[in-house]
C-alpha cells in the first residue's frame, strides 16, 4: 500500500502543515477575506469562529445571531455571524465560509497561561466536513480535498 500522502495527493487533496502548540492544540495559518490569521484546529467545534473584536480586522459583514456559544468552560455567550466569507488554508479555498463571532478572550487567556500565542479564531468541523478532511496527528498534517471550480 502506498503512503497516505501519495494516495490523498492522487485524489486531489491539499496538504497543510499543522503546528503543535504548548497546550497540545494543533495550530494553522488561514486567510479570511485576504487577511492572514492564526487559528486552532478544533474537531469538536461545530462551527469555525473568529473573535468579536476582529470583525473589522477580517473585513467581516456581521449580523446579529440568536445562537449562544459554549466552549472551553464558558457557556451562554452572545454571538454574531458572518456569511459568504472567503477562506484560504494553504492552497485550499472556499468563498462560502460561515463564521460564528464571539468573545474568544477566555480561549486566549487559557493559551497565554500555557505560554502559547493568542489565536484569531478556530477552524471547526464545518470546514473539516466541507474539505472532506483527513488529519495525520503523528505527522501534524491536515489534508483538505481541493474544491471544484
Amino acid at each position: 500500500m502506498g503512503s497516505i500522502n501519495k494516495i490523498l495527493k492522487k485524489r486531489k487533496y491539499i496538504k497543510i502543515k499543522l503546528k503543535k502548540i504548548a497546550t497540545n492544540h494543533l495550530e494553522l495559518k488561514a486567510t479570511i477575506n485576504g487577511v492572514k490569521g492564526r487559528f486552532i484546529l478544533d474537531t469538536g467545534a461545530s462551527n469555525s469562529c473568529v473573535g468579536l473584536d476582529l470583525i473589522t480586522h477580517f473585513n467581516l459583514d456581521a449580523q446579529e445571531s440568536e445562537t449562544k456559544a459554549a466552549g472551553a468552560g464558558a457557556t451562554g455567550m452572545e454571538t454574531q455571524q458572518s456569511d459568504n466569507n472567503s477562506l484560504k488554508i494553504g492552497d485550499w479555498k472556499t468563498k462560502k465560509c460561515h463564521l460564528v463571532l464571539f468573545d474568544l478572550s477566555h480561549v486566549n487567556t487559557a493559551l497565554t497561561q500555557h505560554n502559547a500565542k493568542e489565536v484569531h479564531g478556530i477552524i471547526g468541523a464545518d470546514v473539516l466536513h466541507k474539505g472532506k478532511a483527513f488529519i495525520d496527528y503523528n505527522k501534524k498534517v491536515l489534508y483538505l480535498k481541493k474544491t471544484k471550480k
